[in-house]
């Protein structure tokens, strides 16, 4: 009995920070791919999906993390999209999200730590906003493409790239 290999697809969170905070472009998840071929690339599709649902040239786009979704090995991709004033006169759906949403929603179920975490999609979403806050201290290149609002909004939010699964948020 021969099995397929996992495939390969993308996930991507486009974000913007305004005056009044950091919005999820699109509305209330990710916009995934379908299983990548073989003849492409991780990074490529997800600026198809970008272009495909007429996103701006992100600021910075940056992988996050990965975790196994059915037959698939999921790449999550944050694209931080500049936004000219303010998010929801852009992208009437998008959607706030706040260091305040964290306490609400909770952590995910803890975990061993030999075991499989099993994240929910707002704790993907977190995660990368908490890895974007991380870059801020460590990395130039992405700190220069992090201007305007995203500085403020993202102070609020402890640099992380581990430690969501803990019991408490």
């Amino acid at each position: 009995m021969t099995s397929e290999h996992m495939g390969l697809s993308v996930e991507v969170w486009p974000v913007a920070a305004d005056e009044v905070g950091i919005w999820l472009l699109s509305g209330d998840d990710a916009w995934r791919s379908p299983r990548i071929p073989a003849d492409s690339e991780p990074h490529f599709e997800t600026e198809l999906l970008l272009a495909g649902h007429e996103m701006p040239t992100p600021a910075l786009l940056h992988s996050t993390s990965w975790r196994p979704d059915g037959p698939n090995v999921v790449l999550t991709y944050v694209a931080v999209i500049p936004v000219v004033e303010v998010a929801r006169a852009q992208w009437p759906s998008a959607r706030p999200v706040t260091a305040g949403l964290l306490p609400t929603v909770g952590n995910p179920p803890p975990h061993g730590p030999a075991d499989v975490p099993v994240p929910r999609y707002i704790d993907v979403l977190f995660h990368g906003l908490r890895h974007l806050r991380f870059l801020i201290d460590t990395d130039a290149s992405a700190r220069t493409a992090l201007t305007g609002h995203w500085a403020t909004w993202l102070d609020e939010m402890q640099p992380a790239l581990a430690g969501m699964y803990e019991t408490t948020p």
